[in-house]
């Protein structure tokens, strides 16, 4: 007697026998569908959750970090706590003599709600007063025309880099808005682009793409700043450590705005490096919970497999033992016990496979948007590897039934009842 992966009698009472306790064939191919799906999704959900949460700072510079004053929690050199300062554009200059580690240190002033008008089509929306380099920290993308360049802030031009989202809303029927003009707050701005952004990093709560931008020294003339600055921006330079640098930066400035060297509360200091570096770390950790959750339900199929071989070698005693007496060879045995197994392994494994990248397509459309797809899928490769691993843990499972049917001698099979 042999058994052959093409032999069709064989496969049919391979069903047959699985088919003769449904609820237990059922069970246990519904633990090992489980186990399959539950480390396929954690996998896959694990992937498309990194991606949704590193869109959040996609196109920032890794090695930046966003500064913004706040209000004193204690009192220094006369000055009372709760005080409220300001950074002003002196401070630029001196940050940048004093840390020629920074690259970049460029101000960004904003917050105020203005009226954009084109005709009959008025939008309330945010402006921004920045400068160049402010794409060195964020690049914004340019659907077209151009962002500001040292021109428009030397000549404090009245001209305006408008959102993709503010344009649809003032220039519903006119899809390239770029040399045309619009009122804002009553004053005639020229538009030289529209932009957007690859990250949903809201900027005095708004995104980009909902906002106006103009030059910061025609910011500064238009709504009367002065020359305070809102906040600004730096980027470290090659070999730069933001988080050595924070310390001495603050010192800087504490220094020029008389505040308590130890007041670390009076200035909020967002290090961008140290937010990746905490994705990295939090996602490694993810990645190890969702391998142990996974494997942890992949055994509990597995047991599963061995605890219905058990059982099927059990009530197949005197089967066994008149295949052994008609001459059924030791290898033949383990074959057909084993082939059950596999293909019990088999069906569901490919079902619980399917089952999660059905659900995870379905993740990754729903968080779909215009920004990125998070990648709610497994590559081929896991796949494969997910199968693989469990129709070899699957065939161990149903080994050890596999050689105890094996070593069934004919005459006690027939005498067991």
């Amino acid at each position: 007697m042999k058994v052959s992966l093409f032999d069709i009698e064989n496969w049919k009472e391979i069903g047959s026998t699985l088919a003769r306790n449904k609820t237990r064939t059922f069970l246990t191919g519904f633990g090992i569908f489980w186990g399959v799906a539950m480390l396929a999704l954690l996998m896959g959900g694990a992937r498309g959750a990194e991606d949704m949460l590193r869109r959040n700072f996609q196109g920032f510079a890794t090695n930046s970090a966003f500064m913004m004053p706040g209000q004193t929690n204690e009192p220094y050199k006369g000055h009372e706590k709760g005080r409220s300062w300001k950074f002003r554009a002196k401070d630029l200059a001196i940050l940048r003599q004093a840390f020629p580690e920074l690259s970049t240190v460029t101000p960004f002033i904003g917050g105020n709600s203005v009226s954009y008008r084109n005709g009959k089509y008025i939008y309330s929306a945010q402006i921004l007063g920045v400068e160049p380099d402010f794409v060195k920290m964020m690049e914004p993308v340019i659907y077209e025309g151009r962002f500001l360049n040292a021109t428009d802030i030397e000549q404090e031009r009245k001209v305006v880099v408008i959102g993709k989202k503010l344009a649809s809303e003032i220039f519903p029927n006119d899809p390239s808005p770029t040399g045309k003009t619009v009122e804002i707050n009553g004053i005639s701005y020229t538009i030289i682009g529209m932009a957007g952004q690859t990250n949903e990093m809201r900027l005095n709560g708004s995104l980009i793409d909902e906002q106006g931008i103009i030059p910061a020294s025609t910011y500064r003339r238009a709504y009367n700043v002065g020359d305070n600055v809102g906040a600004l921006l730096v980027v470290g330079g090659r070999g730069a450590n933001l988080t050595e640098l924070e310390p001495k930066i603050r010192q800087t400035l504490y220094r020029l705005h008389d505040i308590s060297p130890s007041d670390a509360g009076a200035m909020w200091f967002m290090n961008v490096s140290e937010e990746f570096a905490k994705v990295d770390t939090l996602f490694v950790g993810l990645s190890f919970l969702a391998l142990f959750i996974g494997l942890s339900t992949l055994l509990a199929g597995v047991i599963g497999i061995g605890n219905i071989m058990w059982v099927i070698v059990k009530e197949r005693t005197q089967e066994i033992g008149i295949r052994r007496a008609i001459g059924a060879k030791p290898r033949d045995i383990i074959a057909q016990i084993l082939s059950e197994g596999v293909a019990l392994t088999s069906v569901a494994g490919i079902a619980g496979i399917s089952f999660a990248t059905i659900i995870l397509a379905v993740a990754q459309t729903l968080t779909t948007n215009e920004i990125s797809t998070p990648r709610f899928q497994m590559n081929p490769g896991q796949a494969l590897v997910i199968f693989a691993l469990f129709a070899v843990l699957g065939t161990l499972a149903g080994l050890i039934p596999a050689i105890k049917a094996m070593r069934i001698k004919p005459v006690e099979a027939m005498n067991d009842k």
